[in-house]
């Protein structure tokens, strides 16, 4: 037990100090596990979760292919033309289209997607970009969470707990409408009430052309018809008998097949290698080699010492040692599963809209923010659960 909980704490530490690749890092604690004898191969096979990494693999296939359409550039200006062009109302809009579009596709694509829109809307309205840009980092941290496929750390937890994409729905979805109101109201008092734009400036945001942002409209009706196909593939999962795996890897199949059955073998391939450049590979090996380190620290024991160990400091009450993984969930997760995103998010912003931030400002503002959402979510818990 000691050496692999020496492994998983020296992974976690290189991690967090963020110098070196977290996919590099997991497959190296992953195979000291195994050559050290933690685990052999055969055991450490068994503790990948392959469901967690089809589900993940076929979702970022499908938003690849979608992508491409120009969709996303098209709800983010339809979403500020339905605002007036009203910069508050633009900040709102837009905070609740990257909400729900993060539900249903991966949060860091929505952002690395509706950016570059915001950017181009706030420069026309000439209003500070840096307002609409933490809102809607925010926002698809939270809209992420409502789904069983909105965010990785939810495809792990549902795979490995057996939760289906219903019971996200039922359990998550009541609250998080209840966070991102709260953090509706937050943003747009610290910010949405001091963004002003001329009508001048707002006519050229409302004479933009949404629809030329659209690249192509076939792709875009198939991959409309795909996605809703998997939405309610996910809601009938278990009287289907499927796995989320299975459902994502077929609509991706399909929609893959339907962007390229007309096209010669040539620009099929080329279509599809560019379709698999565009799959976070780093992500996917990641979750690959941190199965197999958790798994060792399973094998040896530590995971149950911790479990009895909480029991005991909780005197067995279930609701003191729930607030108590809610509460350590959400500040670990702020060092280390958020610093991926974070990690994305500044330099894209840094580079795009010449915003002068770093990750304590980052902090400054997301810090509140979970500190409610959080507060938010233990009242909930207690009050649906206990």
């Amino acid at each position: 037990m000691m050496v692999s909980t020496i492994i998983l704490c020296i992974t976690y530490a290189v991690i967090i100090w963020d110098k070196l690749n977290r996919a590099i890092v997991a497959l190296l604690g992953a195979s000291v596990m195994v050559v050290i004898g933690a685990l052999d191969q055969n055991e450490a096979l068994k503790g990948i979760d392959w469901n967690t990494i089809g589900l993940l693999t076929g979702m970022m296939i499908l938003v690849s292919v979608s992508r491409r359409s120009g969709m996303f550039e098209y709800l983010a200006i339809w979403s500020a033309q339905k605002a007036k062009a009203s910069p508050a109302g633009i900040l709102l809009l837009l905070q609740l289209t990257t909400a729900v579009v993060s539900a249903l596709l991966d949060n860091v694509t929505t952002v690395l997607l509706v950016v570059p829109v915001t950017l181009a809307i706030t420069k026309e309205l000439d209003v500070p970009p840096y307002p609409f840009l933490f809102a809607e980092v925010f926002a698809s941290n939270i809209g992420g969470t409502a789904t069983l496929i909105g965010d990785p750390p939810n495809i792990l937890i549902g795979s490995l707990a057996g939760l289906d994409f219903n019971a996200f729905i039922i359990h998550l979805t009541p609250v998080i409408i209840v966070v991102m109101a709260a953090q509706a109201v937050m943003i747009h008092l610290l910010w949405g009430k001091a963004l002003k734009s001329t009508p001048a400036r707002r006519a050229l945001v409302m004479g933009m052309s949404a629809k030329e942002t659209i690249l192509d409209w076939t792709l875009l009706k198939q991959s409309l018809v795909v996605l809703v196909a998997v939405i309610v593939a996910f809601v009938l999962a278990r009287p289907l008998h499927l796995e989320p795996a299975t459902i994502a890897l077929a609509g991706a199949a399909v929609l893959m097949f339907l962007d390229n059955w007309q096209h010669h073998t040539e620009k099929q391939s080329q279509n599809v290698h560019r379709t698999f450049s565009d799959v976070e590979w780093i992500t996917i090996f990641f979750f690959i080699g941190l199965f197999i380190v958790v798994h060792g620290v399973e094998v040896g024991g530590l995971l149950h010492l911790l479990a009895n160990e909480l029991v005991a400091a909780t005197g067995g009450n279930l609701a003191s040692a729930g607030y108590a993984i809610l509460w350590a969930s959400a500040f670990l997760s702020a060092i280390v599963d958020n610093i991926p995103f974070v990690a994305t998010m500044i330099p894209l912003i840094k580079s795009m809209a010449r915003v002068p931030f770093r990750f304590v400002t980052y902090a400054l503002y997301g810090m509140p923010m979970m500190v409610v959402s959080v507060a938010i979510c233990h009242v909930y818990v207690w009050w649906r659960y206990f």
